[in-house]
């Protein structure tokens, strides 16, 4: 009991919190629907609902994806994270595949909702609270990419480095921003059904947020698809290959492969060094090596192999250059 406690500590924070408010608002929405029949809160409710469905599945995910390996699981459990999102999405799905039908009957067969000010009211607070998530998302998108996060400055700044975010941070963020937006947009929609009469603005408002939802569901479930899998990280890739190449011992590389599973990476090297070297020499140089790729962010583990230079420049790198440099001085 303990050991699942202590992994639940360690789930993503910014997916547990966004589930709680979620679902907070979600329950707030649920109320106004029911007492002013406003579709483009049905909506938002669904919305809701569906992101505090998902963004704890995630929670859970992102623990037990940190679980150490087995014996039965020598490989570990990080590629859990991606298939929990995968289902995540495929939840978000359905309530937008809803969300969508219940627009389109509201343009087919309008009817006037009432009670503006608890609809207005209950749209707000949402706007507030998913903002607040959406911010607090927006630090941990920056943390993750290892760069600053002071204040507000955070939150545009978490677009441009979305790409280096942990799966679970990903989502929270992507479904936050459509959340906050879709939010705007259904105030908008009540304030123009309610003063100019236009009551199909609620029913696009809900088309228009089940879009949103439907692009986050595509989006997400193709970067997991590939995790899943097992996706190279190019970044990291190029990153390992260029402090290997730095190292003054190695000769040549014959290969770099860095795996992203989850929210691990899995290093495997095969580097050349000069047959001059004595075996205690080559294991020394396995250990710096050893030491250096396990210090960097994200790498849980890493297999190196060293063997005798076989006198082919294999690695293309632009570092080969300085490579075919260290060849030369080799003695002969």
């Amino acid at each position: 009991m303990n050991g699942w406690i202590g992994l639940l500590k360690n789930g993503n924070r910014s997916a547990l919190m966004a589930a709680i408010v979620n679902l907070i608002i979600s329950v707030l929405k649920a109320g106004a629907f029911f007492l002013t029949g406003n579709v483009a809160m049905y909506a938002e409710m669904m919305h809701s609902l569906g992101d505090a469905a998902n963004q704890l599945f995630v929670y859970t995910g992102s623990a037990l994806s940190k679980k150490a390996p087995t014996p039965k699981f020598p490989n570990g459990f990080g590629r859990i994270v991606n298939l929990v999102c995968l289902g995540a999405v495929l939840v978000v799905a359905i309530l937008s595949y809803e969300t969508i039908i219940g627009g389109i009957h509201h343009i087919l067969h309008p009817a006037e909702s009432t009670g503006l000010l608890i609809n207005l009211g209950v749209l707000g607070l949402g706007i507030v609270l998913e903002s607040f998530v959406l911010y607090k998302a927006s630090k941990e998108v920056m943390h993750d990419a290892g760069l600053a996060h002071n204040g507000i400055s955070s939150l545009p700044k978490s677009f441009a480095h979305l790409s280096k975010a942990k799966p679970p941070t990903k989502l929270v963020f992507m479904e936050d921003l459509v959340a906050t937006s879709g939010g705007v947009i259904a105030f908008i929609a009540v304030l123009l059904a309610h003063f100019l009469g236009w009551t199909a603005a609620e029913g696009i408002a809900s088309i228009a947020i089940g879009g949103m939802m439907f692009y986050v569901v595509g989006k997400v479930f193709l970067e997991n698809a590939r995790g899943a899998i097992g996706e190279t990280d190019e970044e990291m890739l190029a990153h390992i290959a260029h402090l290997v190449a730095e190292d003054p011992d190695i000769v040549d590389i014959q290969r770099v492969e860095v795996v992203k599973e989850g929210e691990s990476l899995h290093v495997e090297i095969v580097a050349e060094v000069s047959t001059a070297n004595t075996v205690e020499y080559v294991l020394a140089v396995k250990d710096r090596l050893m030491t250096l790729v396990l210090s960097q962010k994200g790498i849980q583990d890493v297999i190196i192999s060293l063997i005798g230079d076989d006198g082919i420049q294999s690695w293309n790198d632009t570092n080969s250059s300085r490579l075919i440099e260290n060849r030369k001085k080799l003695p002969e």
